[in-house]
Formats: structure tokens, C-alpha cells, sequence
């Protein structure tokens, strides 16, 4: 029997799919220097990273609308 691994796209937040636009991983995959992230101004106490499963934390960056737990605009 084998198990399959969730593949991560560090390019998308892990919560809804969307780009993360997380300029680290952009310069860490290019090589080439980015300007500081977004990531670096923002405040994650509203973050639900609770929904994210163990296994999924750490792995790739949540979008700034997640983070803000701001809900989606249809």
C-alpha cells in the first residue's frame, strides 16, 4: 500500500488556494533579491491557522487576506 503526500505549492496560501505573493519565496526560487514581503508589516494574531493541519504548517505562507481572516469578496 502506498501513501500519497499532499504536494505544497509555496506559491499559494495553503487555506484558500490564492497567491501568497511571498517575496522570500520568490527570491529563494530565483535567486534574484526581492524587496522585503508583505509578510514582514502584517499582523497574524487573526490568522485562523488552526484550520490548517498539523502536517501543512510551516510549509508555505499564508495570503494577507487569511491572514487578516478577511472573508473572500464575490
Amino acid at each position: 500500500m502506498t501513501t500519497s503526500a499532499a504536494v505544497i505549492d509555496v506559491s499559494r496560501c495553503p487555506l484558500c488556494g490564492e497567491s501568497n505573493r511571498c517575496a522570500m519565496e520568490v527570491e529563494r526560487e530565483t535567486g534574484e533579491v526581492q524587496p522585503p514581503c508583505w509578510c514582514m508589516q502584517v499582523d497574524f494574531s487573526n490568522a485562523p491557522l488552526a484550520k490548517l493541519p498539523e502536517s501543512m504548517r510551516g510549509l508555505a505562507c499564508i495570503c494577507a487576506r487569511c491572514a487578516a481572516e478577511t472573508p473572500p469578496q464575490d
